[in-house]
């Protein structure tokens, strides 16, 4: 199926939810039940992968959003009312992602979502939850398009056009790359990054070729040929740890020796633990750092390994703050959800987070500042 009836078909599943969501009886409360708290509960969710290839962001989005919620509880709540967390796993999938919006709008009747956690399935739960007034808000969603979605949909990160342009002006002005060659993922992500990439790349150096792969795939070596014989100084990988970590192992062993680039979808432990020594010197964009030691940053870090008993990554920092928002907007909007928390939630300006400041655009979307990330002696450092 091409990419084009790929997207209709998922655009298609979102409107049957939709209509699924507005026209159920029986089954849970009405739409304006579930825009205020109920009782001495205020609920929201999460919706992201859980489980699957991308679990590891669903899990940091989920357990990020959990350390909001407990801080917020321990503090009295929201006017003394308790927050009550409600999440679903969509396993990275855009059905799943329509089924898990619909349920936790129509069945737990949340007042808003955190999430989706990748774009492709924030682009399909988007529509559902703006039509239903619902305010929902991403913290890694960065494919373009995802602001535009409605009123009701923020982002509390960078677009993949931001981070790949500022990364290509890095690589051809500060590094002196010369020859650069691209392999995405074949998804809204993927390819985000890649038409930015590529378009900045082009202006300001020369782009090899442009090689793709697809959901799944795990043996990379037919595009790594074909990019090793035009000889570029830098591969950029627009896509996510799991496949990153397996095209720097192939890479190396078919002797391309060239400097890898990457964006967010790199920052996660596991794209060392994959890539072990294939991913030394890897260089990516991110949002977050869990060494800053910024006091606000270094309290987060140390509540969240105290109760998951590991480092959060820039997907839980994200969402901690996109949590940190949204429920500071349902306590200015006194509890209520639906035009109420939408106006609250664009009146945010310069939120005092972990990832730094965030205010937003018109539109929804994050004005924030980027970072760069290297792997060096198998640990994440800020590139100066």
């Amino acid at each position: 199926m091409s990419y084009s009836k790929k997207i209709l078909v998922f655009f298609m599943i979102a409107t049957m939810a939709v209509l699924t969501l507005a026209g159920c009886g029986g089954g849970g409360a009405s739409n304006d039940d579930s825009q205020s708290a109920s009782g001495d509960v205020i609920k929201i969710g999460t919706l992201g992968p859980l489980t699957g290839n991308v679990a590891t962001y669903g899990i940091s989005v989920k357990n990020g959003v959990e350390i909001a919620v407990d801080e917020f509880n321990a503090d009295g709540g929201i006017d003394g009312k308790e927050i009550k967390l409600f999440s679903e796993d969509t396993r990275g999938d855009q059905t799943e992602a329509a089924s898990t919006a619909n349920k936790l709008i129509q069945q737990d009747n949340v007042l808003a979502i955190v999430g989706g956690v990748i774009s492709s399935e924030t682009m399909t739960a988007g529509p559902i939850s703006n039509d239903a007034k619902v305010v929902m808000i991403s913290p890694s969603s960065t494919a373009t398009g995802v602001p535009e979605i409605g009123d009701y949909v923020f982002r509390n990160c960078l677009s993949d056009e931001v981070q790949a342009i500022q990364l290509a002006e890095y690589a051809a002005n500060e590094m002196g790359i010369k020859k650069f060659a691209i392999i995405y993922h074949n998804n809204d992500y993927g390819l985000s990054l890649k038409d930015a990439f590529e378009e900045k790349a082009k202006e300001l150096a020369e782009v090899t070729n442009v090689e793709a792969y697809n959901e799944g795939e795990s043996d990379f070596r037919a595009q790594l040929t074909k990019i090793k014989n035009y000889e570029p100084d830098a591969l950029y990988i627009a896509g996510y740890y799991t496949e990153a970590a397996k095209i720097a192992q192939q890479a190396r062993e078919q002797g391309l020796d060239v400097q890898i680039l990457g964006a967010d979808g790199f920052y996660s432990p596991k794209l060392i633990e994959l890539g072990g020594d294939a991913v030394e010197n890897v260089i990516f964009t991110a949002g977050f750092f869990t060494d800053d030691p910024a006091e606000n940053v270094q309290s987060f870090v140390s509540a969240y390994k105290d109760k998951f008993g590991s480092e959060p990554d820039m997907f839980a920092a994200q969402a901690y703050d996109a949590a940190k928002i949204l429920l500071t907007a349902i306590k200015n909007s006194g509890g209520e959800g639906g035009e109420k928390l939408q106006s609250e939630m664009a009146k945010i300006k310069d939120f005092p987070g972990i990832t730094g400041k965030t205010s937003f655009t018109s539109t929804g979307d994050a004005l924030k500042d980027i970072i760069k990330l290297k792997v060096e002696n198998g640990k994440f450092v800020k590139v100066k």
